[in-house]
């Protein structure tokens, strides 16, 4: 297809489906026309249940802890039990020798690749020997034929360490003088997932920094045209990952191949990096994931846990499988940066801002990656607005992504600085937005979730009486409407009627499989439960990977088109048969009929017409119609953005510090919503992430040891059952006519602006802004000057 074959048609736009407008787009001639809002389509828009929902209650679904191949072995690592140390040797030798271990491995650098030790023995020293930076980071890899071989054989692996100083809180740091973290500046540090950042920033002991990009306009300039001015200081903890599974890979090398089983988010991106990495050719390289317990950002890419077991595989000419116990999860499976922001925020008396300053650092351990995201110098109108951001190197975990980074504790300072704003001009909050958001989304979720929640109760800040003190706030969401554009469909057609797509697109649990049955079987006319729905598979057509709320956004375009080009192929085959003209037949209720509705035939009648076993089409992403935002590479973003507005309220016991969140209205949009139900869920996820980052989540770590001292789920405090308050999520129809489908991705909007709609709620409860997180006992009852206020953690 030329750059020239595309027509103009027309497509329903707006946020009120019963007074929708209009507007053109120049469309790719063999893309599938346009869809009419949900209300007229049998399938989209509607809550089909999950595919695989039965699979999964039953035990059914597969995940990798489950994969079992013959003549597996089991291996586990060796990690570092001191902050920071130089490796002056390491005997594996006895290891190697025990019974039934089959391979042995040494690790590199911190994101190294890894480097093999034979079986009869091996040791690494001298200028061989590396530094670890980290309790917790891997030196050394084995495997044996069961479990606890592998363990008996760990636990002869001889380390000789010479410990050097550490530091593991980011205000000592940030001092002169302060331990070095790195012998050198680093112009890329790793992150978790084993990826790498290389951007070239100055660097001082152990401060990277600052990163200005985004800064824009005259700020002096626009402070000195403010008539109200608001500044403050807010501080966000670690926050580690604690997926549901453990992070887990079965990795099999055979001399044709490899194999990977693993839990992952990225199944093509993890291809990639292992073929690179292992220095084969991508069709040597299959990554498989069926069922998968959860990743929010730290299942992104190969980790180096992964390259071990690969390594230890390609040693043993056997698969190996690995799974990450607890406290390897805690400790070195990634994490959300500490951040520590000081905002500063002018306005004129009608609210219009004048001017926003942001300087911002804290800590992804050994990695990069601490900013606040683009939330402060996006969501609001503003002409001026200078940011500073730096990172702060410390002997811990490196931090990777988390659901929304950046944007997440940017909007738990910002938001609550919009507030302060608010009351310092004497402006009710949602007024004050209504000025300054140029959103029309979020307005009228704003206006719906205002009058569903019961804003107008609100009452002056600390005037509940009384030891328990009720308050209310609310706080927005921003996040980039992200499509990834290296993301394909196959949809085959067999000759006795049935269906399949295939596409190495995964389903990490949020029902992306369920989504695209619908859209096929919207396009084919059938029910979701005829399609075969093939995917997490590398063997098939190239999916996107599920992070930054861009998998339905990227794949569901691809999937529609795919069907509709398989459909014509399938409608030249039985026109002939039906007497009429391909173009003038139509597919509905499992049928293929004239559009006059004269002569039909059943959809497997009509198969069976085919003259091959089967006929298939395969999709990629276009870009939008009308063209990106903006463009790197295979990622991009939509020229709008996704937004959400969500409404808290809290019960604060004054005596004892404990905040209660009873209720949560949260409105949200996501483009055109494909399963309402399956959104519902993801809100109410992104909702009790956000509820446990903002009153219990929180990494300790010894600062005279190093070690993390609640790194596992008993002490590490995440929101259970007991802590769950009525979520009402009101959801948006947001028709823009951009791809095949308008349908944007949910998960990051959901969680970013639940912590500030507490914290907000918190204030308006007490009377007394809570500006560093969690928000527990010590903290509230800290803020009321009851106790002395808690020093902060990293």
């Amino acid at each position: 297809m030329t750059s020239g074959d595309t027509r103009l048609q027309t497509y329903p736009v707006g946020i009120d489906p019963a007074a929708l407008g209009h507007a053109e787009r120049s469309v790719p001639t063999d893309e599938a026309p346009p869809l009419p809002p949900n209300a007229d389509l049998a399938w989209i828009g509607k809550s089909v249940p999950r595919i695989n929902g039965r699979a999964k209650v039953s035990g059914v679904a597969r995940f990798t802890v489950d994969v079992t191949l013959p003549g597996m072995l089991h291996a586990r690592l060796t990690r570092s039990p001191f902050p920071h140390a130089r490796l002056v040797s390491l005997d594996l030798s006895v290891a190697a020798r025990q019974p039934g271990v089959r391979a042995v491995l040494a690790l590199n650098e911190t994101v190294g690749r890894a480097v093999e030790a034979k079986t009869n023995g091996g040791s690494l020293s001298g200028s061989t020997a590396r530094h670890v930076l980290y309790v917790g980071d891997v030196i050394a890899g084995v495997a044996a034929s069961t479990p606890a071989e592998a363990e008996a054989a760990l636990r002869l692996i001889r380390a000789e360490y010479q410990t050097l100083p550490f530091v593991v809180d980011v205000e000592s740091a940030r001092i002169s003088g302060a331990p070095p973290v790195f012998e050198a500046p680093v112009h890329g540090a790793g992150y978790a997932d084993g990826a790498a950042i290389g951007a070239t920033l100055p660097q001082q002991g152990n401060v990277r920094g600052p990163n200005k990009a985004g800064s824009r306009g005259n700020v002096t300039e626009g402070f000195l045209q403010a008539d109200v001015v608001v500044e403050g200081e807010f501080r966000t903890q670690v926050q580690t990952h604690c997926c549901l599974e453990t992070h887990a890979v079965v990795a099999d090398w055979r001399t044709d191949g490899l194999t990977v089983y693993m839990s992952t988010q990225y199944t093509a991106g993890v291809r990639s990096e292992l073929a690179q990495a292992f220095a084969i050719p991508l069709s040597r390289v299959r990554v498989v994931v069926d069922a998968m317990g959860g990743g929010f950002g730290s299942k992104s890419g190969a980790g180096n846990y992964v390259r071990a077991a690969v390594a230890l595989s390609r040693q043993a000419l056997a698969p190996v499988r690995l799974v990450l116990d607890r406290e390897e999860e805690q400790l070195d499976s990634g994490n959300r940066p500490a951040t520590v922001q000081r905002l500063r925020i002018g306005a004129r008396r009608d609210g219009a801002l004048c001017a926003i300053a942001l300087d911002s650092y804290g800590t992804a351990g050994v990695g990069v990656g601490a900013g606040v995201g683009n939330f402060a110098q996006s969501i609001y109108d503003c002409a001026n607005f200078d940011i500073a951001q730096s990172d702060v190197f410390i002997n811990a975990g490196p931090g990777c992504a988390m659901r929304a980074p950046g944007n997440t504790p940017g909007a738990y300072a910002f938001e609550q600085m919009i507030d302060e704003l608010a009351e310092k001009l004497a402006m009710d909050p949602l007024t004050l937005r209504d000025r300054i958001d140029p959103s029309a989304v979020r307005r009228e979720e704003r206006r719906v979730g205002a009058a569903r929640f019961g804003w107008s109760r609100r009452h002056l800040p600390g005037s509940d009486v009384g030891p328990i003190k009720r308050g209310i706030g609310m706080a927005q969401s921003y996040w980039g409407a992200n499509v990834h554009t290296n993301a394909s469909c196959e949809v085959r057609i067999m000759r006795d009627g049935s269906v399949e797509l295939l596409s190495s697109v995964q389903d990490i649990g949020t029902g992306i499989s369920t989504v695209l049955a619908q859209v096929v079987a919207e396009e084919l006319g059938l029910r979701p439960q005829d399609i075969v729905i093939r995917i997490g598979d590398t063997d098939f057509p190239a999916g996107p990977p599920s992070y930054g709320s861009m998998t339905t956004a990227s794949i569901t375009p691809p999937a529609r088109n795919a069907a509709h080009r398989a459909l014509r192929e399938l409608f030249g085959a039985v026109a002939p048969v039906l007497g009429a003209a391909p173009e003038n037949l139509v597919a509905r209720g499992g049928r293929i009929a004239a559009s006059d509705n004269t002569r039909s035939m059943g959809f497997r009648e009509a198969a069976a017409h085919l003259r091959t076993e089967r006929i298939s089409a395969v999709a990629s992403r276009s870009d939008d119609y009308g063209g990106f935002g903006r463009k790197m590479g295979d990622m991009a973003s939509a020229r709008s953005a996704l937004g959400g507005v969500q409404f808290a309220e809290v019960a604060v016991d004054v005596e004892t510090g404990i905040v209660r969140v009873a209720r949560i209205v949260a409105a949200q949009d996501c483009g055109r919503p494909i399963n309402p139900r399956q959104i519902e869920s993801q809100v109410q996820g992104g909702v009790l992430m956000g509820l446990s980052y903002a009153l219990y989540e929180e990494r300790v770590l010894d600062r005279h040891t190093g070690h993390m001292l609640n790194a596992d789920l008993e002490h590490y405090k995440i929101g259970r059952s007991r802590e769950v308050p009525e979520i009402e999520v009101i959801l948006l129809e947001n028709y823009q006519g951009t791809s095949a489908t308008d349908a944007y991705g949910i998960a990051e909007p959901s969680n970013i602006a639940t912590a500030p709609a507490i914290a907000n709620a918190v204030y308006n409860a007490i009377g007394v802004r809570v500006r560093q997180l969690p928000m527990t006992p010590a903290t509230i009852l800290g803020a009321l000057g009851r106790i002395p206020a808690r020093s902060p953690r990293t």
